[in-house]
């Protein structure tokens, strides 16, 4: 037995472990010293002109550009600020634990999926929602592969942010390979010094990701303190040659393919005023309603029958467009309960918009093309401009509206 213990401590498997995980500790342990030092609430760079055009925006201002994510209008200034950059996507859980999570309502589209265990976790798209403020997101997760899939969708390499992810480095083959992401993040090419894959327990510490344990102001578990800052994330992306284009000159979209947009048109007698589904029907903290509010022409979030708000703004979340994504589910795959969840092929969907439901369906070629969605005819669905969320939920599963 002595033998045995002492060729593991002395294997390449131990010492890839421990690599892992001293990068990690020291990466957070180094953030928390530093956010600390400096008062726990600034990143500590300073915005130079973005700050003074920022400024400038206020609600006099004509709002004539279009966001090309989700079709939103906004100012010229805050066009001119996401136009210097690509998108960035965002893994935020959902533990019951961790609510209510900063920066959801500034993101331009939201997914939602069951990470493992029937609790479900966000992947957050942030552009020009982005633009006016300095987001803080929290808390942020590890990955899972149909969250990179669904940000491969977002141009040519997008900046994709989390903690951690599925993985099998170590080669325990404790996680199947189809769930290890991030194994996927370096096929993709994303995943290496400098690239355009933000982990903190790889390359990436403060003034990017720092923990904040006082940010609920009540004892959350380490896991739940995770704070990212998307300016000082843009600001790292532009050191690293990924602003609006790579290091090899190649703008984000110039193959991005836009889902089609449309002015708000609420119906005279909306009929879907309320959405309610499950993800899990043992796991009611993640249920899920929406329900219609017709002088905003939007839907609004609960989370385990309470409002499901935003920890910065503390207004309720909101969407113009709920979509359901029905998807197929297999899992648990691996001894750590990793799930898969289908993203390319075709399936079901329902799409909510006006006060009303378009029974729909969806298609995805290959993992980097755009998730499109028609109605009974056959016709590309166009978007309610303005914040669309989808839900990522089973297939089978029933939606009552």
């Amino acid at each position: 037995m002595q033998t045995k213990i002492a060729n593991f401590f002395s294997s390449k498997k131990f010492l890839v472990v421990a690599s892992f995980l001293g990068l990690y500790l020291f990466s957070a342990g180094a953030s928390w010293a530093i956010f600390s030092y400096l008062g726990g609430s600034e990143t500590g760079f300073s915005l130079g002109g973005l700050g003074e055009s920022r400024s400038k925006i206020n609600l006099d201002l004509p709002r004539t550009e279009t966001c090309p994510l989700n079709g939103g209008m906004f100012t010229k200034i805050e066009s001119n600020i996401w136009e210097t950059r690509r998108p960035i996507a965002i893994v935020v859980e959902n533990h019951a634990d961790a609510r209510p999570q900063s920066g959801l309502s500034k993101a331009d589209i939201v997914y939602e999926a069951v990470a493992e265990g029937g609790i479900t976790r966000f992947l957050g798209i942030y552009y020009c929602g982005a633009a006016a403020e300095d987001v803080k997101a929290s808390p942020v997760r590890s990955a899972r592969v149909y969250f990179v899939d669904w940000a491969a969708e977002y141009g040519l390499n997008p900046i994709f942010m989390h903690v951690g992810g599925a993985n099998d480095f170590a080669g325990f083959g404790d996680t199947t390979k189809l769930a290890q992401a991030l194994e996927l993040l370096a096929t993709l090419g994303w995943r290496y010094p400098g690239g355009n894959d933000f982990d903190t327990t790889y390359d990436s510490g403060f003034p990017v990701f720092w923990r904040d344990y006082e940010r609920l102001d009540r004892p959350v578990a380490t896991e739940h303190t995770m704070v990212a800052s998307l300016d000082a994330a843009y600001e790292e992306a532009k050191d690293r040659g990924f602003n609006a284009k790579d290091p090899d000159g190649d703008k984000w979209d110039e193959d991005f393919v836009k889902w089609r947009f449309a002015d708000d048109s609420p119906s005279s007698n909306p009929t879907a005023t309320k959405i309610a589904f499950e993800f899990w029907s043992n796991q009611s903290d993640y249920d899920v309603i929406w329900k219609y509010d017709s002088g905003a022409n939007a839907y609004l979030r609960e989370n385990d029958g309470s409002k499901h708000v935003d920890h910065e703004t503390g207004e309720q979340l909101s969407a113009k467009n709920v979509v359901i994504l029905f998807v197929k589910e297999k899992g648990p795959v691996d001894i750590n309960k990793h799930m898969l969840y289908t993203t390319t092929g075709e399936g079901e969907a329902i799409v909510f918009q006006n006060g009303e439901a378009i029974e729909a369906t969806w298609e995805k070629d290959t993992r980097t093309d755009r998730t499109k969605f028609f109605d009974e005819k056959g016709k590309e669905i166009s978007f309610v401009r303005g914040p669309i969320w989808i839900e990522a939920v089973p297939a089978g599963n029933t939606v009552d509206y």
